[in-house]
């Protein structure tokens, strides 16, 4: 409750305040203005860099879809080939 209290007072003092010193209110925003511009620029040309970035190190990774594909595959059948043998190794120690 006292926070809603507060936070009342606060809108009704800022508001008198707005009123009461609008030529100063006036000024400041158009102070501010230019620079929340320089701000605002430079951080979209630093994100739009790091976008650039980023995409140029996905595309070689885009590239080797293929080669990524294949070496799996490989992969695959290497893995079955372990699992054969050694399904025959143990076959070979159970008769021993």
């Amino acid at each position: 409750m006292a926070a809603l209290g507060g936070g009342i007072a606060a809108f009704v003092l800022g508001l008198i305040g707005i009123i009461l010193w609008w030529p100063a209110f006036l000024t400041m925003i158009t102070g501010c203005i230019p620079i929340m511009l320089l701000l605002g620029g430079s951080l979209a040309v630093y994100l739009g860099l790091e976008e650039l970035k980023d995409k140029k190190t996905a595309e070689p990774l885009a590239d080797s879809k293929e080669d990524l594909k294949e070496e799996v595959e490989t992969l695959k059948k290497e893995l079955d080939d372990i699992k054969k043998n050694k399904e025959t190794d143990s076959d070979e120690e159970k008769e021993s």
